[in-house]
């Protein structure tokens, strides 16, 4: 068994494994026609359990044989153009190469000692990032799993600051279209079950300033203590930002930590033409970045930035046995001091690769293309009857339903919206989202992949139309 060993005498076996595997998904990547086979979990499942985890085939060609029939002809492929559903990115081939070299060298990044130049490329990437974002010279951050690890060390460090014994007594406010991670991580530290105060938005989806400043008011006026203000720059559902510039002088007038979630937006810092979009982002005092988004990283590859590296401190922990204090002295510098997370990937190598190849001028170059491909979308759904668009973009999302021109009852048209997106999930030839606005059903394009046409918009807009169509004639038909 130490065959399988990665080592100096299994190097061509290294070789040839790779090579092998990754034929077998640049072929699957050419020959891909839609984005999902349509396979259902009754089809699949059995094929899964019904190996023997305790039988091995002991041979890579078989395995990879026998991959091919329990994933990757039934993966759903966010390289094809008509997968318009989540906020998930093609990548870009230089951050697979550097995915590759980083998991077979496999430093970890909590010690210096498990990674050495992984740490000082890590705290570069970091250096840069504030840089863009316009934080400032005693900013720092940390690479982790994704926006919601983020989120939730970001409100640590604002409960730490806001140095209350009582918990119970904080409070943190939040866009009612913000992240779900704000109540997750505000129930993960210790805080009331009433302590994320929901902002309204308004017609544009952005949370409403002036709602804020009045609860910032009357939990100053309750004697409670605005712990913080989380700002979204580009809601989960409609992309849409927060208005930053004003959010920050509220947060300077109350005390509040400023926390920007800018997970989906964060591709606007590197954009040749939308950087103006996030304005005021500079004034916060924590800002999530989800590179896995918007730079067309693979999965995972985020970070938290914080404007005053002091308030780190708040996520350290001392241990002899990895980083005792007097490394602190020696000015070694261990990035576990500043995780939540001790054993860490190196996945700062995929942006540092796609830095060194593309530069950040090629990255803001494709997410402008996927921003002007949602705003000609929108144009699409504005001009067509037969759908109902909820907001103009400010990123590249899209929210929309399908409204019949023979059906008035709420209820039925709902059906016909979710209809659709399941009949068009099990054809396979486009996969979109769902959520709810106003209570009722809506559906979703998320537009991450600049080979994305507005033909294929238009071309999926058809098929939702169709489906709905055959839902309520068929509908029809059962009630006569």
């Amino acid at each position: 068994m130490r065959s399988h060993l990665l080592n100096d005498t299994t190097a061509e076996r290294y070789r040839r494994s790779v090579t092998e595997g990754v034929e077998r998904v640049a072929a699957k990547l050419a020959t891909t026609d839609r984005p999902f086979t349509g396979v259902t979990v009754d089809a699949l499942a059995p094929r899964i359990d019904a190996i023997d985890l305790d039988q091995p085939l002991r041979d890579t060609t078989a395995a990879l044989d026998e991959l091919e029939e329990v994933y990757l002809r039934d993966a759903i492929y966010f390289h094809h153009p008509r997968y318009l559903a989540h906020l998930n990115c093609p990548v870009v081939i230089p951050a697979v190469l550097g995915e590759a070299v980083l998991s077979a060298v496999n430093s970890s990044l909590d010690t210096w000692d498990q990674s050495a130049g992984g740490t000082l490329i890590e705290r570069k990437l970091i250096d840069w990032t504030a840089a863009r974002i316009g934080l400032g010279a005693a900013a720092d951050g940390v690479f982790t799993s994704g926006g919601t690890q983020s989120n939730l060390q970001a409100l640590l460090l604002a409960r730490e600051e806001a140095k209350s014994e009582d918990l119970a007594r904080l409070r943190v406010f939040a866009s009612e279209a913000g992240h779900f991670s704000v109540k997750k991580s505000a129930k993960l530290l210790g805080l009331g079950p009433d302590a994320v105060v929901a902002i309204p938005v308004d017609h544009d989806k952005r949370l409403q300033t002036i709602a804020l400043a009045h609860e910032l008011e009357r939990c100053a006026e309750a004697g409670l203590v605005p712990m913080a203000v989380v700002a979204t720059a580009g809601t989960t559902d409609f992309g849409s930002i927060d208005p930053l510039p004003e959010i920050a002088g509220l947060c300077e007038r109350y005390g509040a930590w400023m926390h920007v979630d800018a997970a989906y937006g964060c591709g606007l810092l590197a954009s040749l033409k939308y950087r103006d979009r996030i304005d005021g982002i500079e004034r916060a005092d924590s800002v999530t970045v989800d590179y896995h988004k918007s730079f067309f990283q693979p999965v995972s590859s985020s970070a938290v930035l914080v404007r005053d590296a002091t308030t780190l401190r708040h996520a350290t922990y001392h241990a002899e046995y990895l980083n005792p204090r007097r490394m602190v002295q020696e000015r070694i510098p261990n990035q576990v001091d500043k995780s939540l997370q001790t054993t860490r990937r190196f996945d700062a190598l995929k942006l540092w690769m796609t830095l060194r190849v593309m530069g950040a001028d090629g990255i803001g170059s494709l997410f402008d293309e996927v921003c002007d491909l949602a705003a000609e979308g929108w144009k699409l759904l504005a001009a067509d009857p037969r759908f109902e668009v909820v907001v103009e973009p400010s990123l590249s999302t899209l929210v929309f339903r399908h409204i019949p021109a023979t059906v008035t009852d709420p209820a039925e048209i709902d059906r016909a919206n979710l209809y659709a997106r399941k009949a068009l999930f099990a054809s396979g030839d486009a996969v979109v989202a769902g959520t709810k606005v106003a209570g009722r059903h809506y559906l979703k394009f998320t537009l991450l992949n600049p080979e994305t046409t507005t033909a294929d918009i238009a071309a999926v807009l058809d098929l939702i139309a169709g489906h709905a169509e055959q839902y309520l004639g068929e509908s029809l038909d059962r009630a006569s």
